[in-house]
């Protein structure tokens, strides 16, 4: 599968078929964020390598969301940093926002929000749980899902309520605030098998509580390691971001879940590679860690 998150909301989507399971591969937007930030200690020399870099220094990044049907429900993983109208001018000129939202590309399939019943968030960063809110038309913001149950990792709404991070900017209120008052939030703590075929697992180090999401089915894993390892860039241990809570704990855990994958034949989902979704993970003659972007649509 070589699907580009930069298709935006009119393409036809790729789709994954994991036995009963189908999962759809959703453009919720695009950003750009500061190259030095998003590769820590890794200077540039090494780094601009492997991605491409705006004059202002930016590398791009997707905002991919996961439309999961599979016994009966329809679940959204992700919602991308929600419609551009949420930022003020000045932040949509430091981003370099897409200008449609995970929205759009719902409604370009025919899915309208009433019909999510669950939206898994691995985390609460705005570029992650933005577009689980909308404009409520009286100056206030409403959950953008109203029949949905938001699946939080508990630690990580705590630290987000409380500013426990390194950029407590990116924990919004207007993203926040609405799904508390509307009692929509369903907290989970470690491991959880939320649906058959779907459960969550802890693996900080960007945030103290982001939480990854397995997809089983069909004889096949896929993980999503959300900001552990955000684009294929980021395979190598080093290659993490200044904004990350915990970098040794993350190096770890990365290093962990790639043995993982390796050792179980899992396919790795990349939310925010400016390029692919779906890859697998090798080794090569001197036994490093390699990624190919997976021909695998359906």
């Amino acid at each position: 599968m070589s699907q580009t998150a930069r298709l935006g909301p009119t393409n036809e989507p790729p789709r994954l078929q994991l036995g009963d399971m189908r999962i759809t591969l959703l453009d919720g937007g695009h950003l750009w964020l500061d190259g030095g930030a998003m590769f820590g200690i890794i200077p540039k020399p090494l780094w601009s390598r492997l991605t491409e870099a705006d004059e202002q220094n930016r590398i791009p990044l997707a905002m991919t969301c996961f439309l999961v049907e599979v016994g009966g429900k329809t679940i959204l993983v992700e919602s991308g940093a929600g419609p551009t109208s949420k930022y003020h001018e000045k932040e949509q000129d430091i981003f370099r926002f897409a200008e449609h939202s995970i929205v759009d590309s719902l409604a370009a399939i025919g899915v309208e929000p009433p019909q999510i019943d669950m939206v898994i968030l691995t985390h609460l960063h705005f570029d992650h749980a933005g577009g689980g809110t909308t404009a409520a038309g009286d100056g206030g913001f409403v959950p953008t899902f109203p029949r949905a149950t938001y699946v939080v990792p508990r630690g990580e709404w705590d630290d987000a309520v409380h500013g426990h991070a390194v950029m407590t900017a990116t924990y919004r209120t207007e993203n926040l605030g609405p799904l508390e008052a509307a009692g929509v939030l369903s907290f989970v703590d470690g491991v959880a098998d939320l649906v058959p075929g779907i459960s969550v697992r802890p693996i900080p180090g960007h945030t103290r509580h982001q939480q990854g999401v397995v997809f089983s089915g069909g004889g096949r894993t896929l993980v999503l390691p959300a900001d552990l390892m955000p684009t294929s860039a980021h395979l190598g241990l080093p290659y993490n971001m200044a904004y990350d809570l915990l970098p040794l704990e993350n190096m770890t855990n990365k290093q962990q879940l790639l043995d993982e994958c390796h050792a179980g034949g899992w396919q790795l989902l990349l939310g925010q590679d400016p390029q692919h979704v779906l890859f697998d993970l090798i080794r090569d003659d001197r036994n490093r860690y390699r990624l190919h972007a997976a021909n695998d649509e359906s």
